[in-house]
This record gives C-alpha cells, sequence and structure tokens, in this order.
C-alpha cells in the first residue's frame, strides 16, 4: 500500500518536519542534565520528542568562549547517536562568532542536527553564516541554520530571511524584542499573558509565522520565564500553536517540555479521526471520499496526515493503524 508521504504532495513541508520543543541550556550541569533528560525521554516515547540546544551565546563567560564551545563540542560528541543536539553560537558580530564555528561545526557538524545563530537582523547576515560553513566543508557545509529574529529590523526582513535555502526554522527573541523598543514596549509584555497582547509583539510573531509559512520553514515560538508555572507555559504554548501558527517552541527548564508537548499534540479524537481517515483515503487510492458526512480529497488527506505526523513527534498514543506508518520509516 502507498505510504501517505509518497503520494501526498508537501505532505513533508517543513511546517512540522522538526520535534515541536527546542530545548536551551548553557550551563555545564544544566547542558548534562538537558542530555540525559533527552536521552531518558527518547527511551520512554521511542522517538527524540525534544531537542537539546547548547547554549554558547548565554553560556560561556566573557573571556571563556574558547573553552566553552569545546566543552560543547565534547558533550556533542558524547551524545546518544539518536539524539537530537544543536549549539547556539555567538553572533555574527560578535568576536567569537568565527572561533566558534570553527570548533563547534569544524569538529562536531556531523553530530549537530543545525546550528542556532542569534541576532541575525537580515538576509546578509544569513549569507555571511552561510559562507563561513561551506568554507569550512564537510558536515558543516551542509549544516541546517536556525535563525533568531530580535528586533524590529529583523522582523522586517523576516520574509528574505525565510527564503534562503539554508534556513530550517526562524525563532522569535522576546525579551530582545521588547527592550529594543527603548521603553516603548513595557515589561508586561515580556511575561506569559502580555506577550499575547500587545499589539506589536503579536504582529511580530504572526510577521514570522507567516514569513515561514510562505517558505516552508518551521516557526520556533519564544520563552516563557515563568518557568515555575506550568499552567502558563501550557496556556502560553496552546496560543502559539492555536492561534499564532507556531509549530514548535522554546523550553529554558526541563519543567516546560512536557507542558509543550501536551499543548502542541493533537487531542486524541482528532489522532482518531486522522487514522480512520487515511484508511479511508488508502482504500480509494487517495481518491475523493465520502467520510462522516463530508467530502474529503488530497487536501484534507494532507492535512490530517501532517496532523499524524506531529502526534508522532509529540509522542502521543496512536492506533495501531497509525503506528504502522512511523514503523515503515
Amino acid at each position: 500500500m502507498t505510504h501517505p508521504r509518497d503520494v501526498l504532495l508537501d505532505a513533508q513541508a517543513a511546517a512540522g518536519a522538526l520535534p515541536v520543543c527546542d530545548h536551551y541550556s548553557g550551563v555545564e550541569p544544566r547542558m548534562r542534565k538537558s542530555l540525559q533528560l533527552q536521552a531518558e525521554m527518547l527511551e520512554e516515547f521511542g522517538a527524540c520528542v525534544f531537542d537539546v540546544t547548547l547554549d554558547c551565546e548565554d553560556g560561556a563567560p566573557v573571556g571563556g568562549e574558547a573553552e566553552h564551545a569545546a566543552l560543547v563540542v565534547s558533550l556533542a560528541l558524547a551524545a546518544d547517536p539518536r539524539a537530537r543536539v544543536a549549539v547556539r553560537v555567538h553572533p555574527v558580530d560578535h568576536p567569537a562568532f568565527a572561533d566558534d564555528l570553527a570548533t563547534i561545526a569544524g569538529q562536531a557538524a556531523h553530530r549537530l542536527c543545525h546550528l542556532m545563530v542569534p541576532k541575525v537582523e537580515s538576509l546578509a547576515d544569513v549569507q555571511q553564516v552561510d559562507a563561513a560553513l561551506l568554507a569550512l566543508g564537510g558536515a558543516a557545509a551542509k549544516l541546517p541554520i536556525h535563525v533568531l529574529l530580535e528586533s524590529a529590523r529583523a522582523v522586517h526582513h523576516a520574509f528574505d530571511i525565510a527564503s534562503h535555502p539554508r534556513v530550517q526554522s526562524i525563532s522569535f527573541g522576546l525579551m530582545d524584542f521588547v527592550s529594543s523598543h527603548h521603553g516603548a514596549i513595557g515589561a508586561e509584555a515580556m511575561g506569559s499573558a502580555g506577550q499575547f497582547t500587545h499589539p506589536l509583539v503579536v504582529r511580530a510573531k504572526l510577521e514570522i509565522a507567516s514569513a515561514c509559512h510562505a517558505h516552508g520553514k518551521v516557526p520556533s515560538h519564544c520563552v516563557v520565564t515563568e518557568f515555575s508555572d506550568a499552567a502558563a507555559m501550557e496556556r502560553a504554548a496552546t496560543r502559539a500553536a492555536r492561534e499564532l501558527g507556531y509549530t514548535r517552541m522554546w523550553s529554558i527548564h526541563p519543567a516546560q517540555i512536557r507542558p509543550i508537548l501536551a499543548a502542541f499534540a493533537p487531542q486524541q479524537s482528532e489522532i482518531e479521526v486522522a487514522t480512520e481517515l487515511m484508511q479511508a483515503a488508502q482504500a480509494a487510492n487517495w481518491a475523493p471520499v465520502s467520510f462522516k458526512g463530508q467530502l474529503h480529497d488530497r487536501a484534507s488527506y494532507r492535512y490530517y496526515w501532517q496532523l499524524l505526523e506531529r502526534a508522532h513527534r509529540t509522542g502521543a498514543k496512536l492506533p495501531s493503524q497509525a503506528q504502522a506508518y512511523f514503523l515503515s520509516l
């Protein structure tokens, strides 16, 4: 029987191709604990349900950038081969940027799922990163780039940035975005609730999500700083996923990972409907079908297949018929 991925054109569009959670840590004990938690949850779910991004930008002490880069290389190389490990390097205008790339991408690119570049302001910044990675050659020449947009100027260029073929995902940097407005946006806009009500912040989030979907890239939602409030975390993640079109979100504390997975996972009733519809569509050789009183064709098949893929990436419970789709990949 033809697999849904083979017949549903654009079914693997990037708006769903990555784990829904990207977990950041930069201090050595926390980086080690994050990688251990990732390994434990990999065994629990049978899939890598979140990325671990080892942080050089905020994690490296001033003057200790080279030592920190060497540390993250050693951690990435020692990680479970099934794990998804990334590194956030310093911005392109930072003195440590070139050394970061030479050390991290030069030595560990084959073990990294992507490279995160913060404070990207324009397409020219992406082109600079791309050229540096190409010059390193080997696995670095093919390493996906994720970028963090943290200013009004960067958001203005979101569509150009998303158009670059090397860019896989764009994240929104809430805290720096607010502070870059020099007091014009109040501090409440950095909170779990206020970031969904301030017009300039919401506009920036929508611009990034729209740019990503226009170019088949993954929009990644910003942090929630109230890391001990699981309910606030899940509310924010749910709004990001259901209202703003984000398919991925940052975690800055281990306690935030499971609420993000829960918020981005489809409801069990949706999973069951999607499974039944895939079975009916396959039986009809992907021709239109009448299903529960509605007409469905490849457009809706694609939607429900992507829903099943998201369920798989979040570790949601799948019926045996849906599980079979992923066992065969």
